[in-house]
């Protein structure tokens, strides 16, 4: 493509047209996975609080869109949702450059998260596996691990679920997005995670 041309149309109509489709898609996807979700959602978030009050943590995994999802819902606890509260323990292993990229050197890409989850990780604890396909090989990895650890998953997962249906046990949780694409899961896991955070602030907390 020559510098300074656009390839495709810049007609306002036809943009916004296309803008609105988004919209109509994510509700779409939303209104189509609510039912299917909301008790498995709520299941997680019971789960997730019962280690929390017993003195475990949650530890969070993902890549790309979805490692910015893992901090979002570390940041959540660790700090707050929205409502006043001490924080709660959550480690995203997403954030720490200097472990990633020696792990990733050292070893392989695909134990980024699993030597974490080792390390970290304790019996009773939860780890947040987030993955878009199922596929990703580290997020997998990290799930092993975290049962050589008698860690529960919770996996947030997309599409089919990939092979992370084979890898979750009977204890575990998999919150499955059935979307059209990516962005449309990524948004569902979103919402997922602020009604994970909403669940476990109102069984601490109370309503407002």
């Amino acid at each position: 493509m020559a510098r300074g041309t656009a390839q495709g149309t810049t007609d306002p109509t036809v943009l916004l047209t296309r803008v609105k489709g988004h919209f109509q898609e994510s509700m779409l996807t939303i209104r189509d996975t609510m039912e299917e979700l909301a008790p498995i959602i709520t299941e997680a978030g019971q789960q997730m609080l019962q280690a929390l009050l017993n003195d475990h943590k949650v530890l969070v995994c993902g890549n790309g869109g979805s490692a910015a999802d893992a901090q979002h819902f570390s940041a959540e606890l660790l700090n707050r949702f929205e409502r006043e509260r001490p924080g709660l323990p959550a480690i995203s292993l997403t954030t720490d450059t200097s472990t990633l990229t020696s792990i990733a050197n050292d070893y392989h890409f695909d134990d980024v998260f699993a030597k974490q989850v080792r390390a970290l990780g304790q019996s009773g604890d939860v780890l947040l596996a987030i993955t878009t396909s199922g596929n990703s090989p580290n997020v997998l990895r990290a799930v092993q691990a975290a049962h050589e650890r008698e860690m529960l998953v919770v996996a947030l997962n997309g599409r089919s679920g990939g092979d992370m249906n084979n890898l979750l046990r009977g204890d575990d949780i998999n919150i499955c997005v059935r979307g059209p694409t990516t962005a449309r899961i990524q948004e569902v896991h979103g919402l997922v995670i602020h009604c994970l955070c909403d669940l476990i602030d109102y069984q601490l907390l109370g309503q407002t």
